[in-house]
């Protein structure tokens, strides 16, 4: 990580619509579709860090350049446009204490 501060951004997400309460996470329809574009904006470089905070919402802590940018990339998750997830709040992130810093 750079010495200098660094901003990102948090992304809250939560059920939309179509969200099935009696399915856990992994159950929910078209899983491995959603799991795969998730997995290619790590791959990306696009998420840094993300997972479920409880059983319906997730956070994802993302490398963009603005909020317009993070509603492009993520309008493609096969899981929105199904209505099983939807970005509840985004806010920057500028990161000042980082402990993996150690050069």
């Amino acid at each position: 990580m750079p010495k200098h501060p660094t901003s990102y951004f948090l992304v809250h997400q939560g059920p939309g619509p179509n969200w099935d309460p009696s399915r856990p996470r992994r159950e929910q329809a078209n899983w491995e579709e959603h799991a795969a574009f998730m997995d290619a904006l790590v791959a990306d470089g696009f998420i840094l860090l993300g997972g479920p905070v409880d059983t319906r919402h997730a956070v994802l802590l993302v490398d963009a350049e603005d909020k317009h940018g993070i509603e492009i990339r993520l309008s493609k998750d096969p899981w929105r446009s199904m209505g099983i997830l939807r970005i509840e709040r985004v806010a920057r992130w500028e990161i000042l204490l980082d402990s993996r810093d150690r050069t």
